[in-house]
């Protein structure tokens, strides 16, 4: 009965989006306030009654109804409760409707705190909002439905894949569409702004929290299923340059250059086009990451499903929206035009730098993504573009990235002095390059990466703490520092964060050290100064698996320095092995024992790692999602923007 209701629910809400995409666009374009007021509640509707949808699936995998045919494939009664729950979106059928409910919750958002946006630009945005909601409710309901039924319930299900039972990753999907679907909101006030005709500084100010929304869950997301790669697999990598790993990517790396553009847009009313054009494309990229994991056109592991008529729907749906919202784009390129100048030395020029660095490396990853794709329908060619490509033609971008970031924070708007705005980063420079130095000297033999890498970080961090400084004011008050907008201090702790990422990928990618050999009980062996013993080997039972654990002393210099506790598990039910891999985390370093299998001779297969600067590559994600918070938690991006614009509402170019 439950699940009949989520399916109703899911019907109802699919109608609702149908109206939400037609009344308010009818009522904006006539001025009828009424049928644009429509829009609210429809959102709510929209959102309560997908909320509703998604929680009867909760309930059906946590009671494990086995008469719903999702359930039995992903899920099992003896699973742990949590797995149980993430079962829900650990497939093809329920993440889509997670997809959906994400949608119609930015909807709801935007209709809920939407009060103080000109009453066109928010019926249009809602319309837009359920367009998109309208195509992916059709998507579910004509392709992937999540409730059908089993006309033969069997006694119990085939499981959760079992590298998806895990912690990291039961979170990462929610983050990672939280950010993927919210660019849909950016796509929604830019397609809106086009068909009212109007872009000023009023729609930046409205665009930006959701874009940086958006921007904080894509990051920890991203953040998530890296963490999870790297200790979950058993490889010791933290990315792998996989086409999904990719999609989420890409769509991060343009909301950057969106966030920036925003900026110069709200500040000097400039780059209205270019802005425009980025809140289109960063959904796009979105879209094609759906694409890629759901239509098996591209090879991977995190793909969710083989289905060319999957496939072909969803490229329908980004066919549509990309080629009506550029289409549109083009035919108001015009109107768009910008009011401020600004000379080549300028926060606005810089902004642009960084705006070409990342839209440049953005589409670099598409081409490596892409590319195979291409050569096996065009030239009937088998390609792998892999890691070697990417750090090649990405890595380069970043590093020029990093150098600039700082300068160009420093600049101010309109007009500017190099040399002047360069003055206080002098000691900054300098402690960059003696770090930089400092690890040149440590090293031998190696190649200049680690070094390279660790001054872009020491100069992103000392950068960001300088611009902080700069605005105390000549009397370099604290007091005043303390009263700084939250977005300044968002700003440095996000830039910082960015430089302790790039020192750690750096000094993990330079410094690391691996060993792999057989070990017999009481042996050891010795990696990077540390001495790693195998004590013991022991079978272990845990509530829907059986494990073969390891048991390893750490030491140094004699000293024991930690126990570690790898395991290669065997899931009965879905007759699949999993390695997990047993850490022992520092500050600078992770050590990284893996055991494999029982060899002819009695011994065991050991992996080991010595992983510098590992964890600064999640703890500089943190620090780059907590500045995104410190921003978005500012009182000018909580207060709706435009309420002392609000005389404007009418102005520029007319939408009929």
């Amino acid at each position: 009965m439950i699940t009949e209701l989520g399916h109703f629910a899911l019907i109802l809400a699919f109608l609702v989006a149908c109206l939400q995409s037609v009344v308010p666009l009818v009522g904006a374009h006539r001025r009828w306030p009424g049928w644009m007021a429509a829009a609210e509640p429809a959102a709510t509707a929209q959102f309560l009654l997908t909320a509703l949808s998604f929680g009867a699936l909760t309930w059906a995998f946590v009671n494990s109804d086995f008469s719903l045919q999702l359930v039995v494939t992903n899920s099992h009664s003896a699973k742990p409760l949590l797995y149980k729950i993430t079962g829900v979106w650990g497939n093809h059928e329920g993440s889509m409707l997670l997809w959906v409910l994400i949608v119609t919750l930015f909807g709801a958002l935007a209709a809920w705190f939407g009060g103080n946006l000109p009453p066109t630009l928010r019926a249009r945005v809602l319309a837009v909002q359920g367009m998109i909601g309208a195509a992916f409710f059709a998507f579910i309901l004509f392709t992937s439905n999540p409730f059908l039924r089993m006309s033969v319930p069997p006694f119990d299900g085939q499981d959760l894949n079992p590298l998806l039972q895990d912690p990291g990753l039961a979170f990462h999907p929610p983050f990672l569409y939280l950010g993927y679907v919210g660019l849909s909101m950016t796509f929604s006030f830019a397609v809106a702004a086009l068909i009212e005709g109007r872009v000023d500084a009023a729609w930046g100010r409205w665009v930006r929290p959701y874009t940086l929304a958006a921007w904080i869950f894509l990051t920890i997301g991203i953040g998530l299923g890296s963490w999870w790669a790297y200790y979950e697999l058993g490889w010791g990598g933290f990315w792998f340059w996989d086409p999904v790993e990719n999609a989420s990517f890409m769509p991060w790396l343009i909301a950057v250059a969106l966030l920036h553009s925003a900026i110069v847009v709200e500040k000097r009313e400039t780059l209205k086009s270019w802005t425009v054009l980025l809140a289109i494309i960063a959904f796009g990229f979105s879209m094609i990451g759906a694409f890629i994991t759901r239509s098996g056109v591209i090879t991977s592991v995190h793909a969710f499903a083989n289905d060319p008529e999957r496939g072909v729907f969803l490229l329908l749906i980004l066919a549509v929206f990309m080629l009506g919202a550029l289409t549109l784009f083009a035919a108001r390129a015009q109107a768009m035009q910008a009011k401020g100048v600004f000379s080549l030395v300028s926060r606005e020029s810089a902004l642009v730098i960084n705006n070409i660095l990342l839209a440049v490396s953005a589409f670099v990853v598409f081409v490596g993504t892409i590319w195979p794709l291409v050569s096996e329908m065009a030239f009937d060619r088998k390609l792998s573009v892999g890691a070697p490509f990417f750090n090649m033609a990405f890595t380069p971008f970043m590093v020029v990235l990093g150098l600039v970031l700082p300068v160009g924070a420093m600049l101010p708007w309109k007009r500017a002095r190099l040399t002047r705005s360069f003055r206080p980063l002098r000691g900054a420079l300098v402690l960059a390059l003696a770090v930089g130095a400092l690890a040149w000297a440590m090293q031998t033999g190696r190649s200049a990466l680690g070094p390279v890498g660790l001054f872009l970080g020491a100069w992103l961090i000392s950068g960001a703490a300088v611009d902080l400084w700069s605005r105390t004011g000549r009397k370099r008050s604290i007091g005043r520092l303390a009263r700084l907008p939250r977005a300044d201090w968002g700003k440095a702790v996000a830039h910082s964060g960015l430089g302790v990422v790039m020192a750690g990928i750096a000094g993990l990618m330079a410094w690391e050290a691996e060993d792999i050999r057989v070990l017999q009980e009481g042996e050891s062996l010795t990696l990077a100064g540390y001495q790693i013993t195998l004590d013991d080997v022991r079978r272990i039972e845990g509530p829907n698996y059986r494990s073969t654990q390891g048991v390893f002393s750490l030491s140094r210099d004699g000293e024991e320095v930690g126990m570690l506790y790898p395991e290669k598990r065997v899931y009965p039910v879905a007759n699949m092995p999993t390695t997990e891999a047993a850490l022992d985390n520092g500050f600078l370093r992770d050590i990284y024992v893996v055991i494999g299998d029982p060899q002819n001779n009695g011994g065991w297969a050991v992996r080991s790692y010595y992983k510098p600067l590992a964890n600064w590559i999640w703890g500089g994600s943190i620090l780059m999602a907590l500045g995104g918070a410190l921003s978005l938690s500012d009182r000018r991006y909580r207060v709706a923007a435009g309420a002392r614009k609000a005389p404007m509402e009418g102005q520029g170019v007319p939408a009929e």
